[in-house]
């Protein structure tokens, strides 16, 4: 503890074997809670994963009972209040608001490691307790953490049948390409393309590079919101599927804004034609990227995307210098 410092936390090894139990029970609570969560998240979508996530809280909710019978039979029935937070150094789960947002995927990775953490913590708990029962009991919770993998196997076997997963696998991604890759690449190929216009224009018009970097800074942000709220605004995904409005309304907008700042950027450097150079390097490969991306991620033909993206993005470019060469 630093001098002067007040913390109101405990040490893990400062508890008495009372607050180990009521700790334990907490803990079970809380990954039950956030298991049923997951499934509640996952029902109408992944309604054979959402069944994994009930069988998983149907065991926490074992595990409490046979903590809460221990601590009556050793201290009654009067449980102190105490959680994760309250202890120094022990270990958090994250909001769950940062993980159902994740993807299907996403969850299975945080409940393996919950139940990683849930068995390290039994572990030491046993360490710590001197009642013979009690250490038992916290022993055989380790060991159940530790072959929980096990049991989720059998229920992901039970409930998810191989074309099952698989069909869940490809939803997911379906789910993912919908929600944040197609709006972030329309985003940023409009971003890219639509600003070349006016901060090219801008930029042989003027020679400029401050007036220039302004130009292309309000393109970016403006064209950003616009795309922003168009998309959040288009469609609710209720029917069409494609997910949270406010999702990719933020992957629109924000791609859109990078995609112009990208060539805007360059304009902080003071000398016109070191900064025109940069900005022409950036689109070359912000142009490139684009075509990558739908190419990897859309199954769009190498070539019907090259022609789509480098020559378009060519013609405006060429209409910005005209225009602003003239």
């Amino acid at each position: 503890m630093i001098p002067g410092v007040v913390t109101s936390r405990r040490r893990f090894a400062d508890l008495s074997e009372q607050e180990i139990l009521a700790l334990a029970i907490s803990n079970e609570e809380d990954d039950a809670r956030i298991y049923r969560q997951y499934a509640e998240r996952l029902r109408t979508d992944f309604p054979a994963s959402a069944k994994v996530f009930d069988g998983m809280a149907e065991e926490e909710d074992g595990h409490r009972r046979m903590l809460i019978d221990a601590h009556k039979a050793r201290f009654g029935d009067v449980i102190p209040l105490i959680r994760r937070e309250h202890v120094s150094g022990f270990y958090a789960r994250r909001p769950i608001w940062l993980v159902e947002n994740l993807g299907l995927e996403t969850m299975r990775g945080e409940a393996r490691e919950m139940e990683r953490q849930a068995e390290r913590f039994y572990r030491k708990a046993a360490d710590l307790t001197s009642d013979a029962d009690t250490r038992m009991l916290l022993g055989d919770l380790a060991a159940a953490e530790a072959g929980h993998g096990d049991v989720a196997g059998k229920l992901e076997e039970e409930h998810l049948s191989g074309d099952a997963r698989s069909e869940e696998d490809r939803d997911a991604q379906r789910q993912f390409l919908l929600t944040w890759v197609q709006p972030g690449l329309a985003g940023l190929m409009d971003g890219s393309v639509s600003t070349l216009a006016p901060i090219f224009a801008t930029a042989f018009a003027t020679q400029d590079t401050h007036t220039t970097f302004l130009v292309g800074l309000a393109a970016s942000v403006g064209a950003g919101i616009s795309m922003g709220f168009t998309e959040a605004a288009s469609d609710d995904g209720e029917l069409s599927g494609r997910g949270s409005p406010v999702k990719r309304g933020f992957a629109s907008g924000i791609m859109t804004t990078l995609g112009g700042l990208g060539h805007a950027l360059p304009y902080l450097i003071t000398d016109f034609w070191t900064a025109t150079t940069i900005a022409l390097i950036v689109v070359f490969v912000e142009l490139w990227a684009i075509v990558w991306i739908q190419n990897k991620y859309m199954q769009t033909p190498f070539l019907r995307a090259t022609f789509q993206v480098v020559l378009g993005g060519a013609l405006v470019f060429a209409a910005g210098a005209i225009i602003g060469g003239g």
